[in-house]
């Protein structure tokens, strides 16, 4: 039986004002779902969203959209249409974030390529291990597997 079926039955035997204080301190139980989808989402989140839509679209380099783009384009674009300014290249966005550890990123957080202490390449973390990011000339934005450890990660704040 759903949450939702035994509404009904919890308000006949609780009575109208328990039943009122149940649907004020616990709404799941009198709308299910309703109070994870009235949560807005996350900057981050959102920005992990745009850069989804944006698949398919070709890289070129130093476009920032809306249709086209290089790899800090791409998040740049995406975490300016969640609401966050980033700076325009990747070294740039990794020196604007909230450096973090592997075991604490979250989707949304931008996963930074490095060479020594040089970034060369960054992307949006989509969990499990992926990215959404813009590749490189003659490719599309699209969802890809990290290739290297040798990455970074970084939160915008």
């Amino acid at each position: 039986m759903t949450t939702h079926n035994r509404v009904p039955s919890l308000m006949a035997r609780a009575g109208t004002a328990s039943a009122l204080t149940i649907a004020a301190v616990g709404g799941s139980l009198v709308a299910p779902g309703f109070a994870a989808e009235a949560q807005a989402a996350t900057p981050a989140k959102k920005a992990l969203q745009v850069a989804a839509s944006k698949k398919g679209s070709p890289y070129k380099w130093g476009a920032s959209g809306p249709s086209r783009f290089d790899c800090s384009g791409l998040t740049l674009y995406a975490f300016k249409k969640a609401g966050k300014k980033l700076p325009r290249t990747a070294a740039q966005q990794y020196n604007k974030t909230k450096h973090i550890s592997a075991s604490s990123r979250k989707a949304g957080d931008l996963v930074f390529f490095h060479s020594g202490s040089s970034v060369y390449h960054v992307g949006i973390y989509a969990g499990k291990g992926r990215i959404w990011h813009s590749p490189k000339t003659g490719d599309v934005v699209r969802l890809q597997k990290i290739w290297t450890k040798s990455v970074w990660y970084g939160r915008v704040a």
